[in-house]
């Protein structure tokens, strides 16, 4: 989705607009290509993903990613001015609450059926 969002905004760009927006260095390495990066200038990366292989560890993982990602969509929607991008980041921005909420249930459901006596809980996979 943010693919096509990208090639519709830059599809008919002039030389003048792309050095006016400050696009011009992103053009020179990528055309307009989707290169994932951050706001920063970073490339992504999967060192980004904190994976432990520990149920609790792991969703409250995913549960801050959610949260990570719906911040970055109120970010983007405090600069957006164009409607038809706003729309599809509105969309994308809910649909981070209900995975957020999906993994909050999927956490109280593991919790609840981990050993309540250990207040750090375990992995049952490899601890009894």
């Amino acid at each position: 989705m943010i693919g096509a969002i990208v090639h519709q905004l830059t599809r008919n760009l002039t030389k003048k607009e792309i050095e006016d927006s400050g696009f011009g260095p992103y053009f020179v390495d990528h055309t307009t290509g989707i290169y994932p990066t951050a706001a920063s200038g970073f490339p992504w990366s999967a060192a980004s993903m904190a994976v432990k292989g520990d149920l609790i560890a792991d969703l409250t993982e995913d549960l801050a990613a959610e949260q990570k990602a719906r911040v970055t969509y109120d970010n983007i929607l405090r600069f957006c001015d164009d409607p038809d991008v706003a729309d599809v980041i509105r969309f994308l921005r809910a649909r981070e609450v209900v995975h957020f909420q999906r993994f909050g249930e999927g956490l109280r459901l593991a919790e609840n059926r981990m050993n309540q006596k250990n207040v750090y809980f375990t992995n049952p996979s490899f601890d009894s």
